[in-house]
């Protein structure tokens, strides 16, 4: 078969299946199993595919087909401005969680200062890593309940060259961090979604990420609540601290961190829109 033929089949089979992003997902498994690049797929759509190759392909095509995320096949995602080795493991990075990287930088005019970063909830490293990409003069702590995440982040580190300035802690939070630690900036994507909103997920993220990463009670806000009395023991005085949030939880979530002190409270919304991160001083 051709190029042509194993793509307009596999792209039909994609958009059957319920697959968002059938064309893209079948360029991307073609460039992996075939050992091409999109350029190729583009300007030789007639080039023939061995046997071999084809099966490769196929493979990877049942897999999606499955509905496992196309992050976890590839074994990696595009985060920020790098590039992240991801597994069951941990959350796949998604584009909605970069508006916590530009709310914190919006903060920093001085790019080139010392800062004490915390990421509580670490997954893969990417708030981590990709704020710490900025910043030259950073250092910073990951920190997970999971060791398997825990062990992704610290691979990520090691490929990205930050390693040498961070450290990855398995804690429940902060329960495992020296009551001296001070960070002047705090970064987490905490479970926030409620169990009773399960079935309404997409089977992508349901059946393929962790339901530890996902789900809270109290209709998702129980971490919060949870945070709301630890962040201020965390922090030096001015200390920032940007939280991702569920796009219809910006009233509640706002009033549980007012209840406990929390001051200059602000919700910015995603590139879509909605809002995204609360992000507030100490």
């Amino acid at each position: 078969m051709t190029l042509r033929e194993i793509r307009r089949k596999a792209i039909g089979q994609l958009e059957a299946g319920g697959s968002d992003s059938p064309q893209l997902d079948v360029d991307l498994l073609l460039q992996v199993a075939l050992g091409l690049s999109a350029l190729d797929i583009m300007l030789e759509p007639d080039r023939e595919v061995r046997d071999v190759p084809a099966e490769n392909f196929q493979h990877l095509l049942l897999r999606r087909l499955a509905r496992e995320p196309i992050s976890q096949i590839l074994g990696e995602k595009d985060f920020w401005s790098l590039t992240f080795k991801v597994s069951r493991d941990c959350l796949t990075p998604r584009p909605d969680s970069e508006t916590l990287i530009e709310a914190a930088l919006k903060t920093l005019p001085d790019r080139e200062r010392p800062v004490k970063i915390l990421d509580l909830g670490t997954g893969s490293g990417c708030l981590l890593l990709s704020l710490m990409s900025e910043l030259p003069n950073s250092s910073g702590v990951g920190i997970d309940l999971s060791d398997k995440a825990l062990a992704c982040a610290r691979d990520n580190a090691e490929r990205l060259g930050f390693l040498d300035r961070c450290d990855f802690i398995l804690s429940d939070w902060a329960e495992e961090l020296p009551s001296s630690a001070g960070f002047d900036i705090i970064l987490c994507n905490p479970p926030y979604i409620a169990h009773g909103e399960k079935p309404d997920l997409s089977p992508d993220v349901r059946e393929y990420e962790p339901h530890m990463a996902l789900f809270a009670e109290e209709e998702g806000l129980l971490e919060y609540k949870r945070l709301a009395d630890i962040l201020p023991n965390l922090v030096t005085a001015g200390a920032a601290v940007f939280l991702e949030i569920g796009h219809k939880q910006a009233a509640d979530i706002r009033g549980i961190f007012t209840k406990a002190g929390a001051k200059n409270i602000r919700i910015i919304a995603d590139l879509a829109g909605r809002d995204r991160c609360i992000a507030l001083n100490y």
